[in-house]
């Protein structure tokens, strides 16, 4: 196990047996997998990654958001080896174990909304997203589904479709499912309005208001769906009083809000789900990524009359809420309640965006710092009054920082933010080093354009 404590680097990166795996890669595996770097990892604890060469970096990635609670707990690695060894998948549609039961239980208990609630599982983001519309429609009898410019919801065919971003997941791949629209976002850095928030009057929301009586029918509108904050999309953080005004026009035509917290949820945001941020509570909600640590689990949690709305069978999958995944999740639950890692996540989220604050002030190529929790991002720019996105800046300073040991990923519609998705027990020793790996960054960026 790693017995590092922070960054140790002791070849080049990538490394030679990383880039002998890699030599594989391209000879074995489609190139339709991407992957953001070429370095293979042979250990995981907390926020440190090390690779099959001995380097050891600081995970700011978190494998997508998926290791909040961080790399390999020990009580989670536990449950996982217990439960391995009673029974490991007989399947929840074929013979039923306590496990799911006590999940669902807790997931109901700890996720918004005062009303009954009920649950189902499957595996990915994409999943959950896809039973949550089929669970919509069939509840409601409607048809269409409103999701909103720059989502991402999956690259499943109906997750794809109300997805926004046409490179790389969309172009080419349709015809997609019918009846799918789309509606302003709010993206106030490039708010497609022209306005500034507050004076703006939240346009984007008052659009959807305008498009229900001139473009579409509410009679064959299912629901919206809408992540809490904006993941691929460029990590952007809606004002609080936007899901209010969303909520009020969804309640009032009876159309559904499905809340997208696959990658917002469990900690990342500084609450235990992002809607409480926003004193959401969602008619269905969908869950993944840090629900179990890794362990391949999803769910879709909502209203327990409109989950009850769909037929025998009409939902599920094999695989969906496995033993593993379940006590994987049981005691991620209680990592996150017992450790305070929400309001860790706001401690750190807000020192990255203390220090996104001060390169925005230095450096005219930051564009906007925004975030919410640990969810932190920074938009970069070739102008600041233009706001031509900067592609080169982000990956020049993703690189940079790489070959300083510190894992960064990217998102945006124009490839023009660096997200910061850190796992919630990353110590303040190596946050002060991404830090300050950041700025020599952004120095050196700063002299190479010149």
């Amino acid at each position: 196990m790693i017995s590092e404590k922070t960054v140790k680097l002791v070849t080049s990166v990538p490394g030679p047996k990383s880039l002998e795996f890699d030599a594989q890669r391209r000879q074995y595996i489609s190139s339709g997998v991407g992957i953001a770097f070429g370095i293979y990892v042979a250990e995981a604890k907390d926020a440190l990654i090390k690779d099959v060469d001995g380097n050891v970096f600081i995970d700011m990635a978190a494998g997508f958001g998926v290791q909040n609670a961080g790399h390999c707990d020990e009580e989670v690695v536990k449950a996982i080896q217990i439960q391995a060894a009673r029974y490991i998948h007989p399947s929840f549609q074929v013979t039923p174990y306590p496990e799911y039961i006590e999940l669902a239980k807790r997931l109901c208990e700890l996720t918004p909304g005062k009303f009954p609630k009920k649950v189902m599982f499957a595996n990915s983001g994409s999943e959950a997203v896809e039973n949550a519309v089929k669970i919509a429609k069939r509840y409601t009898g409607k048809q269409g589904i409103v999701s909103l410019e720059a989502a991402f919801h999956g690259r499943t065919y109906m997750a794809m479709g109300l997805t926004s971003k046409v490179k790389p997941y969309k172009n080419g791949m349709g015809p997609f499912p019918s009846e799918l629209y789309k509606m302003p976002g709010p993206y106030c850095y490039r708010c497609e309005f022209g306005s500034t928030y507050p004076e703006c009057g939240l346009a984007c929301v008052e659009k959807f208001r305008t498009l229900l009586k001139a473009e579409w029918s509410a009679d064959n509108l299912a629901a919206v769906i809408a992540e809490p904050v904006q993941g691929e999309g460029g990590f952007i953080v809606p004002p609080k009083d936007y899901f209010t005004a969303l909520s009020k026009i969804c309640q009032e035509n009876k159309i559904l809000l499905i809340i997208d917290e696959v990658q917002a949820g469990f900690g990342r945001t500084g609450r235990m789900f992002a809607s409480e941020n926003f004193d959401l509570e969602p008619d269905l909600m969908t869950l993944s990524k840090s629900i179990a640590a890794g362990v391949p689990l999803s769910g879709v949690v909502g209203r327990a009359e409109v989950m009850d709305g769909v037929n025998k069978g009409e939902i599920g999958g094999t695989y969906g809420g496995s033993p593993l995944a379940c006590v994987a999740s049981l005691k991620v639950i209680d990592k996150m309640i017992e450790q305070h890692l929400p309001e860790r996540a706001v401690v750190i989220g807000q020192k990255l965006l203390d220090k996104g604050f001060e390169f925005k002030e230095k450096f005219d190529f930051v564009g906007d710092v925004r975030g919410i929790g640990a969810m932190v991002g920074y938009e970069f720019v070739k102008d600041p009054v233009t706001k031509e996105p900067n592609e080169q800046a982000v990956d020049y300073i993703i690189n940079y920082c790489l070959q300083k040991g510190v894992l960064l990923i990217s998102a945006g519609l124009f490839h023009s933010v660096i997200r910061f998705l850190p796992p919630l027990v990353i110590t303040d020793e190596q946050l002060a080093y991404v830090l300050k790996t950041l700025e020599e960054a952004m120095v050196d960026y700063a002299i190479s354009d010149q």
